[in-house]
């Protein structure tokens, strides 16, 4: 290819140095020897003028739309002036992407493709052990020194979320602890010291409820840096210097409200304390109680069962509950056993009764990376892990399985798999005699999950309760049972090892040999129904 050498024409030389000069080139690009010019001074720029113009002449034509003209218009017309609180904290989370992992106002929060990326060591917290907190009342959440040790100093009290915050500097976020603390509120709750005559019996039951003889927070918090037996959760003697004590006082009354999806029960539901047998059963008093306690710090003495030294649970005298992975229910299982020697484990991550065992209640493996690993005593029947509720676009449609894990496959290719099919926990409460609900929705529906043992010469088994309300009419399928499923007589079917009994007149019964399903065509009324279902152990 033959290159020839370019000979500038001294009168195109000329007439293109007039039109750089006349489109103001210079205000972006630089040449020798000519000086930028503004064409229109920021100040005076508006909508109808320079580039912001519907037709610009002269100046660089953007292609805006007449809704981004108005919009960089609206923006002109501010700012010189400073932005109101709300929107100066919007404006700084906007710039420095926090929006990118932090939900506040209804905006931001980590994406359905980046979900995936974000890991944690604690599977059974869920979604609130991976993901970071939302920033809704931050401000009337922590104490203003300590969310200041978060941005600046790097301050992290979820050891277990492999997330980590960047640190943007002092001179980029020193007014965000103030905004925070100026716009965020919640109604005052005083949790005043004790006088000094009675600190100790506030202290004594502090002490009892965090307890495995009180309300067992310890089985799911680590406690002065000593681990917990069960999940990994946030240090509770971090409580008195992180938090502010109302925001306190109104967590622990409605934990879910605060933290969607976090598991942990409602102690104090409907403001009435489930252990009466504590400070005189006031709510007020307890919430005090745990206050002062934390606020010993280290010198706080351990509570009961923080150093287990044993690796067997019974359930003796009243009904109990212990939260931790397992084989039979998952990373978010939770253990049920009642006086009499029935047990059920519940799968909270995809909201199904997993598993049912006779005798003994779980023993417990706390070695090991992370650890509240249970193991049914007993031997086992074990139900399906897939969501129990699910909106079928047709009788004979397949049930949305779960998707499973393979050293081909080593990565979760649906790790939004029981959102995506429409469950969200919502957490459960413990009735008087420690009995738990669960409660959960599938889409727009929410249910309350109650079950209890019966022990007697006619049965062995379960009384489930499932009571559902529904914004408008429509129909939801429940899938009961799987595997060899038989029908037994109007509305019993079973199989080898159990047998349930259901509402014949809502019963589909598919497929064929060992891979049949059991299900219950739900048609909901507008308001509240209520659904009872039998299990009975077999062996």
């Amino acid at each position: 290819m033959r290159v020839t050498e370019l000979k500038p024409n001294p009168a195109k030389v000329q007439a293109g140095k007039l039109v750089f000069r006349s489109l103001n080139c210079t205000s972006c690009h630089k040449l020798p020897n000519q000086k930028s010019q503004l064409k229109l001074p920021m100040a005076e720029l508006t909508v109808g003028k320079g580039c912001l113009a519907e037709t610009p002449d002269g100046v660089p034509n953007f292609n805006l739309s007449a809704a981004q003209r108005e919009s960089i218009g609206k923006a002109l017309a501010v700012i010189e002036k400073p932005l109101p609180d709300r929107q100066q904290i919007q404006h700084t989370m906007t710039a420095f992407n926090c929006t990118a992992c932090h939900t506040r106002g209804g905006t931001g929060g980590v994406s359905n493709a980046m979900f995936q990326h974000f890991g944690t060591d604690e599977e059974g917290l869920g979604n609130p052990g991976r993901i970071p907190p939302t920033l809704d009342g931050v401000g009337a959440k922590l104490r203003p020194e300590w969310l200041r040790k978060v941005l600046f100093d790097a301050a992290s009290t979820r050891p277990y979320m492999h997330t980590r915050m960047p640190q943007f500097g002092e001179a980029n976020l020193q007014h965000l602890p103030g905004l925070f603390e100026k716009v965020d509120s919640l109604p005052i709750v005083e949790l005043p010291e004790p006088k000094r005559n009675d600190r100790r019996k506030y202290r004594e039951a502090g002490h009892l409820l965090v307890g495995d003889k009180g309300l067992n927070c310890v089985a799911c918090h680590n406690f002065n840096g000593k681990p917990s037996p069960g999940l990994k959760g946030l240090d509770l003697l971090n409580s008195f210097e992180r938090l502010q004590p109302s925001w306190f006082a109104h967590f622990m009354r409605n934990p879910q409200k605060y933290r969607p999806g976090i598991v942990m029960p409602d102690f104090w539901p409907g403001g009435k304390a489930v252990r009466q047998d504590v400070l005189e059963g006031s709510a007020d008093e307890q919430l005090r109680a745990l206050w002062h306690y934390f606020s010993l710090g280290r010198s706080a003495r351990d509570p009961s069962g923080i150093r287990s030294e044993g690796t067997d649970l019974l359930a003796t005298d009243r009904t109990r509950v212990y939260r931790g992975r397992s084989r039979v229910a998952g990373y978010r299982g939770i253990a049920v056993g009642f006086p009499g020697g029935v047990n059920y484990a519940f799968n909270a991550q995809n909201g199904v009764l997993s598993a049912l065992w006779q005798g003994e209640f779980v023993s417990v493996y706390w070695g090991g990376q992370g650890a509240g690993n249970f193991n049914p005593k007993g031997r086992t029947i074990e139900l399906a892990q897939e969501v129990a509720f699910y909106r079928l676009a047709k009788d004979d449609a397949p049930w949305p399985l779960r998707p499973v894990m393979t050293k081909e496959q080593p990565v979760n290719p649906d790790p939004l798999y029981p959102r995506n099919r429409g469950y969200q926990f919502g957490g459960y409460q413990l009735d008087k005699d420690g009995v738990p609900t669960f409660l959960y929705r599938t889409g727009a529906v929410t249910i309350e999950d109650t079950t209890h043992a019966v022990v007697d010469n006619r049965l062995t088994g379960l009384v489930r309760t499932l009571r559902l309300n529904a914004p408008k009419v429509e129909t939801v399928y429940f899938r009961v049972l799987t595997g060899k499923v038989q029908k037994l007589a109007p509305g019993q079917y079973g199989t080898d090892s159990i047998k349930v009994r259901v509402p014949e007149t809502s019963v589909l019964l598919r497929g064929h040999g060992e891979a049949r399903e059991l299900l219950l065509k739900l048609n909901l009324p507008k308001g509240k129904s209520e659904w009872g279902i039998r299990y009975e152990l077999l062996r």
